[in-house]
């Protein structure tokens, strides 16, 4: 059997070892750049807001941009994923699923907390008209967010909660923008009943089936 541990020993020549932990580090860089955004966010504030110095920063994770490219690919990610796994289930009850799910975003949105928005938003507002990546991931996303919901709106209505006529891919383009404007009126301040209002007006107006006759 082979001895590995070797590998956990510093010998002269070798890179050091990182003796910090990674994900904590870049949740700490992530922060830093939700709460400040890119342009204000130096590598001194990193550098404090980790711990670390700048030659452990640049040597595991390569300079500012690259930081932040790595963080905010992360959080992409990772947010089409949760709303994935939230919007799952059954055909019966998806487009209530979606309804509460929309209904969530509008309470979140309006508490104080979140007044600082997501880093999705942030990034793409801040960077997206000058740096492709940025653009490219954050239209993925978008597009993601989107795909969840069309695929909550033909189950609901394969399952007969929306007209059979009802088209999902624009039902879905629509809800996505709901989704987008109920955070940036949330930062502006819009109590928590404004924006639950909007996602019952929105679901109110989707198109209804028609009732079957007994």
């Amino acid at each position: 059997m082979v001895d590995r541990t070797v590998n956990n020993f510093y010998f002269p020549g070798m890179a050091r070892p990182r003796t910090f932990d990674e994900a904590q580090v870049l949740r700490a860089v992530r922060d830093q750049f939700w709460n400040k955004g890119y342009a204000a966010t130096s590598m001194d504030d990193l550098m404090r807001a980790t711990g670390l110095g700048k030659g452990s920063l640049y040597g595991a994770f390569g300079d500012k941009h690259q930081l932040f490219l790595k963080v905010f690919d992360t959080y992409c990610v990772s947010s089409v994923e949760s709303v994935k796994k939230t919007l799952e289930g059954p055909d019966a009850g998806a487009l209530e699923r979606l309804r509460q799910y929309m209904l969530g975003v509008a309470t979140a949105s309006a508490a104080p907390a979140n007044r600082r928005g997501c880093l999705l938003a942030r990034g793409t507002s801040e960077l997206a008209a000058q740096d492709a990546h940025v653009a490219d991931r954050a239209l993925e996303t978008f597009r993601g967010l989107e795909a969840a919901f069309v695929r909550c709106l033909e189950q609901a209505r394969a399952h007969g909660d929306l007209a059979a006529h009802a088209d999902s891919q624009r039902l879905g383009a629509m809800l996505l923008a709901v989704f987008r404007g109920l955070e940036a009126v949330g930062k502006a301040g819009m109590d928590e009943a404004s924006l639950r209002g909007m996602v019952e007006t929105a679901f109110e107006h989707l198109p209804a089936p028609v009732k079957r006759r007994r």
